[in-house]
């Protein structure tokens, strides 16, 4: 008997005729009465897929020990040995680069199981997911949907979600090259790619042979009138193209990568209305990558936000405040979780909702005596996601921003202060709400940067995050119940402040 039915059987099952159980079924009938034992066939990851040509391919099949598996092409997956998988056998594991001329449009994967006897003839199943292999020549692009379109690094996520690489404002054009679950994959470059939530893209409606590359042209730098807090430097580049950014130290200094702009750039006008920035270079880092250098006055750098004007880029610098004194700052705080988000509860009942709530209302009094301007991102025991309270805080614009939480631990020894950042430009202020907050007495926990939270996220202000003590450490439980303690640590997180603004105000 002909062990190679034709494949076309496969290519004919509509999507209804696939199965709804949690068996896999086969994709095409045998006329063997017998079953062939297959429990799973499925890729790594276990979700839709778009991939392209040079991409690799994952396969897992668990079935019965001793079969021939294999993928619709005939790339043979491999049986581990039992030893590999625990000592369960059957496990057939395969890794597939897929090649220029493989089509696949939108299908469950076929894979061929084969009880390696010539009683019967192989068997196509399929996974439950589908696979589209793109068309390299076709590029295919999308435009990002909101003003706070976030990529990661990778599909890598824990509590705080997946690594953020950084945000693009609205419509900027990204080239699509693959999508992994509720992920694209985008181009930047020719050796950098990101995620990007497959929500915040709308495709564009045709395939499109305008490529996702532009020339820069002359670029200026200006400030606002003397009394304002900006500087601003505007880079022409022709379409919305992506962009990452960071802030260096030591010398202290705004990078901006701009993907896929060559540059065109023939002079650059600074002008003398310009108080915070230095001075403003760029190189061609690579064919596609063009890097806006901006050197800053001050050692403590105040914020930055990127967006585009027309098809200009245009990075706007937080000028340093005249006066490094609270009376004339606007301080934000944000009491952690509330409402429906209860946070951490210890043994006590009392969840962290309603400790970061009454020490955050102390702070916001320690800062009003003092003549600061508060802005509370909640003052009630309500539910307000983070987007929104991130929102908010980018419009009402403050100089700095405080959060404060309660930590928490899977065992009850664990016990300490901790202060958080994300940006390293920012690490001073969480240093000095460390300093003073330790001097409550508490033990150390750290003081830990790189933090992926999305209030330690926005680079319009300098920011950080408190977590007062740990619920789930019965010492440290008590302290943090204790309404004394809670006016001690509104004080404390007061003191950083103004212990900030002297340090920054020596820093020369």
């Amino acid at each position: 008997m002909n062990k190679l039915l034709p494949l076309l059987a496969f290519l004919l099952i509509t999507q209804a005729s696939f199965g709804q159980t949690s068996q896999p079924k086969p994709l095409a009938a045998k006329p063997s009465p017998d079953t062939l034992l297959v429990e799973y066939v499925r890729t790594e990851p276990n979700q839709e897929l778009w991939l392209q040509p040079g991409d690799r391919l994952n396969v897992r099949v668990k079935a019965k020990s001793g079969y021939r598996v294999s993928l619709w092409n005939k790339h043979p997956l491999q049986e581990l040995q039992a030893a590999q998988n625990k000592g369960v056998a059957g496990l057939f594991v395969g890794s597939y680069i897929v090649q220029p001329g493989d089509k696949l449009t939108d299908q469950f994967l076929p894979v061929l199981v084969d009880d390696a006897t010539d009683a019967q003839p192989y068997t196509v199943y399929g996974t439950k997911t589908k696979v589209t292999i793109l068309n390299p020549a076709q590029p295919m692009y999308g435009f990002t949907k909101t003003s706070s379109a976030y990529m990661n690094y990778g599909l890598g996520e824990d509590r705080l979600g997946g690594a953020k690489m950084g945000f693009l404002d609205s419509l900027v054009r990204v080239q699509i090259t693959g999508k992994i679950g509720r992920d694209y994959r985008i181009k930047l470059s020719n050796t950098l790619s990101a995620y990007i939530p497959v929500q915040q893209v709308q495709l564009e409606e045709s395939p499109s042979t305008f490529t996702g590359e532009s020339l820069t042209s002359s670029w200026s730098a200006t400030g606002d009138k003397p009394d304002g807090n900006y500087d601003y430097v505007r880079v022409a580049v022709g379409q919305r193209l992506p962009y990452t950014s960071y802030l260096d130290i030591d010398p202290n200094r705004l990078i901006v990568d701009i993907y896929g702009a060559v540059s065109n750039t023939n002079w650059i006008t600074l002008h003398r209305t310009l108080k915070e920035v230095k001075n403003v270079q760029y190189q061609q880092v690579a064919s596609d990558i063009f890097r806006v250098i901006i050197d800053l006055k001050h050692p403590q750098a105040w914020g930055y936000g990127i967006s585009y004007q027309g098809n200009s880029l245009v990075i706007k610098i937080k000028r340093q405040p005249e006066k490094l004194k609270l009376k004339h700052l606007t301080i934000a705080v944000d009491a952690g979780h509330g409402g429906t988000n209860k946070g951490t509860i210890g043994k006590s009942g009392i969840p962290e909702k309603d400790i970061t709530l009454q020490i955050a209302k102390l702070l916001q009094k320690e800062l009003q005596k003092k003549g600061a301007t508060v802005v509370m991102t909640r003052e009630e025991d309500v539910t307000v996601d983070n987007s929104v309270r991130v929102k908010k805080l980018r419009e009402s614009q403050p100089d700095l921003l405080v959060s404060v939480h309660v930590n928490s631990a899977g065992r009850a020894e664990v016990q300490g202060t901790s202060t958080y950042y994300r940006h390293v430009a920012f690490r001073p202020l969480s240093q000095a709400l460390y300093e003073e907050v330790l001097e409550l007495g508490l033990k150390e926990f750290g003081n830990i940067g790189g933090f992926n939270f999305a209030l330690n996220a926005p680079t319009e202000f300098p920011n950080a995050l408190v977590e007062t003590a740990f619920s789930s450490n019965p010492e440290d439980e008590q302290k943090l119940i204790n309404p004394e303690f809670q006016e001690d640590m509104a004080e404390q997180i007061r003191k950083g402040l103004e212990r900030f603004l002297r340090e920054t105000k020596r820093r020369k």
